[in-house]
């Protein structure tokens, strides 16, 4: 909950009331992002100022259900803006946006409170981005590899694996990085979050993570906040447990909803597309707190779903900006069971080059998406004529890459209760070994169907 002074100073009353925003009439203006509180039949309601509207009244959201409010509630001041309860043992914790439990345990004891709009990291502090970090899944690690400190978005409609993905990633930080995780559910349905929370439970990487909850049915002031909320938890672990620590948001485009559900809801004219005027500040003052020090490292992985599948939308444009990596999930490639659903002609990361990669890797991740991209454009041919009627050459590459393709799929730690596979995580240096063997012709013995869904080629050739 949100730090209170002992005294609170009653500074207004509520005049008017429209859904989750409020008018306050008040003889001192308090701050812009000021947290301030009312009780009503002893519950405690929470809201944060967004608006001076003249010398004597302000614009409030309100971050609860607002069903008790009436015109008349006497409204007090906090002395802080909102303020939440941090500790260590805050690990395989489920919380909402004020740091209260949501799985049935008893309340934090924080040791320390932390405000949830502290400013990013002084740039003579921050450290730029590191290396390679390994994550198990052979697509991931080859093409558009994970760099320690990088922004990692994960594009794609409803139904194509971004949760399942997600959940693997926090797999491989717990067990291979012995590294924490923060998850933020913006606007998660409610049997969403319950079956994310068993089956992370499940998996065995709930003691090394900690989940902050804003769902849908609560207020866009609360959906719009909770990515501070956990991004707050993510630098306090940062800077005391000195990890690496993943920070997972899913989903970020209803954190972008929820910030244009409030502007309209203050009166602001809305801008292109109906988004709000301030989208690119509301998405940079998120991003720009995403950073490593040398204490320790933030990794951000940002599902984002892509309404219309129209990557030239406004909030998805003004996210691309700020990413490093960015993965595409394609529901084509889950149709012909290709899992994870990567399409790796549209995947690609900013830092893909022989000085981050080094040239072995760089060279054999090209040439692998050199056999794909030819794949993809020989295959209304085929179709059509079959692939007969290629060349030898043509042959020898399709051959390849749709061992390539197959290859590149893997069973999940996280989904082996479901599939029966058990989940198999393969070194950075296995997939590459690999991928160079098939681009040389030394599996072009091997059948296609022996390529899918295994880990590593040693058992395969074993």
């Amino acid at each position: 909950m949100v730090e209170v002074q002992r005294e609170q100073v009653p500074i207004g009353v509520i005049t008017e009331i429209h859904g989750p925003v409020a008018v306050v009439a008040c003889d001192t203006l308090p701050p812009l992002h000021q947290a301030l509180c009312a009780s009503i039949a002893g519950e405690t309601y929470l809201f944060e100022v967004h608006q001076h509207l003249d010398q004597s009244h302000i614009r409030i959201i309100i971050l609860h259900r607002n069903i008790s409010l009436h015109r008349g509630t006497t409204v007090y001041d906090t002395g802080a803006s909102l303020h939440i309860p941090v500790t260590t043992d805050c690990l395989g914790r489920l919380l909402n946006i004020f740091g209260d439990p949501l799985d049935g345990g008893s309340a934090l004891n924080a040791s320390a409170f932390r405000d949830v709009h502290s400013i990013p990291v002084p740039l003579h502090k921050a450290v730029g981005v590191g290396e390679v970090l390994e994550t198990g899944i052979k697509v991931i690690d080859l093409l558009c590899p994970f760099i320690k400190g990088g922004k990692i978005g994960l594009f794609g409609g409803a139904g194509v694996g971004k949760t399942v993905l997600i959940m693997e990633f926090m797999h491989s930080v717990a067990k291979l990085h012995r590294g924490v995780s923060v998850f933020s559910g913006v606007g998660e349905r409610i049997r969403e979050g319950h079956e994310l929370w068993h089956e992370i439970r499940d998996a065995g990487v709930l003691p090394q993570t900690l989940m902050v909850f804003g769902q849908m049915d609560e207020s866009p002031g609360v959906r719009f906040r909770v990515g501070l909320s956990a991004l707050t938890y993510a630098e306090y672990l940062r800077d005391t447990l000195k990890k690496d620590v993943l920070f997972v948001m899913d989903n970020i485009f209803r954190f972008v909803q929820a910030g244009s559900e409030v502007s309209s809801l203050l009166g602001r004219m809305p801008a292109t597309v109906g988004y709000q005027p301030t989208l690119s500040t509301d998405i940079a003052e998120m991003q720009d707190r995403i950073v490593s020090t040398k204490d320790g490292s933030i990794t951000s992985v940002q599902a984002v779903y892509v309404p219309a599948d129209d990557m030239t939308d406004p909030a998805v444009s003004t996210l691309l900006s700020h990413l490093d990596s960015t993965v595409i999930l394609s529901r084509a490639q889950a149709g012909k069971g290709i899992y994870p659903a990567v399409d790796v002609l549209q995947s690609s990361n900013k830092l893909m080059n022989h000085h981050t990669l080094g040239s072995r890797h760089y060279g054999i991740a090209e040439g692998v998406r050199e056999h794909l991209a030819r794949y993809h454009e020989l295959e209304d041919i085929i179709t059509m004529l079959g692939v007969e009627e290629l060349s030898v050459a043509d042959r020898r590459i399709i051959m390849r890459a749709r061992k390539l393709q197959r290859y590149l799929t893997q069973p999940f730690w996280t989904t082996a209760a479901h599939t029966g596979l058990p989940g198999v995580s393969v070194p950075l240096e296995s997939t590459i070994q690999d991928c160079e063997h098939f681009l040389l012709g030394h599996y072009d013995g091997i059948p296609e169907e022996r390529c899918y869904m295994q880990g590593s080629m040693e058992a395969v050739r074993r």
